[in-house]
């Protein structure tokens, strides 16, 4: 197994090293400012006051379709999203990729986890929001499929860089339009969980391929 590690295709594609290490930079201070902004505070002002009336407590069908969403960053959807992901990995004999599949999960939901209590925004007076953790799992895996397609497809650096922003937005978008839909969060909870996975993935992808190359 550590052969097979050490010797396997990096999790973090050489070309987009540098674009997402930049994006994850402004990405992490993009987080931490939010963060600060909204410590202790509940208030429906800004960006979340413009925004939040026109698409909170949406009615069917977008109801049932903002569930679905819901559900892949429920533990159970989690878990099979997951699941499924390593498992194209292992096929496609990208066994890094597999492991970044299960250890950037981890590491982003564990970020927003731990933020959660230190900012302390809580919305429908009691639930703690900042940032939501189902947006920054979406936005994980969806890099992570970049990650992979990158690699596979031997993309260039624009194609590349393209690809994961992209994917990373839509899944970002569509898992915290459902987040707000449903009442659980404020629009900039759902950018902050977009932000926290642009920072966790790519660093966690550079550590994974740095330990493995030392195998």
């Amino acid at each position: 197994m550590r052969q097979l590690v050490r010797t396997a295709p990096a999790a973090l594609p050489p070309v987009l090293r540098t674009p997402l290490a930049m994006s994850a930079a402004l990405a992490t201070a993009v987080l931490v400012a939010l963060g600060i902004l909204h410590f202790h505070d509940s208030g429906l002002t800004g960006l979340d006051g413009a925004i939040l009336p026109s698409i909170d407590g949406v009615r069917p069908p977008w109801r049932y379709l903002a569930l679905v969403f819901d559900f892949g960053g429920e533990p159970v959807g989690s878990v099979i999203l997951v699941a499924l992901l390593a498992g194209v990995c292992v096929l496609a004999n990208r066994v890094r990729t597999a492991v970044l599949t299960v250890l950037g999960v981890v590491v982003t939901v564990a970020v927003t986890t731990v933020l959660k209590p230190v900012v302390g925004r809580t919305i429908h007076g009691e639930f703690l929001s900042y940032p939501s953790g189902h947006t920054a799992l979406a936005t994980a895996l969806a890099l992570i499929v970049a990650l992979l397609l990158t690699d596979r497809l031997e993309l260039g650096r624009g194609a590349a860089v393209a690809l994961a922003l992209g994917l990373a937005v839509v899944a970002g978008v569509a898992m915290g339009w459902a987040e707000v839909a449903l009442g659980a969060h404020y629009p900039t909870d759902a950018l902050g969980g977009f932000c926290a996975a642009l920072a966790a993935v790519p660093a966690t992808a550079w550590l994974l391929d740095r330990v493995a190359d030392r195998l």
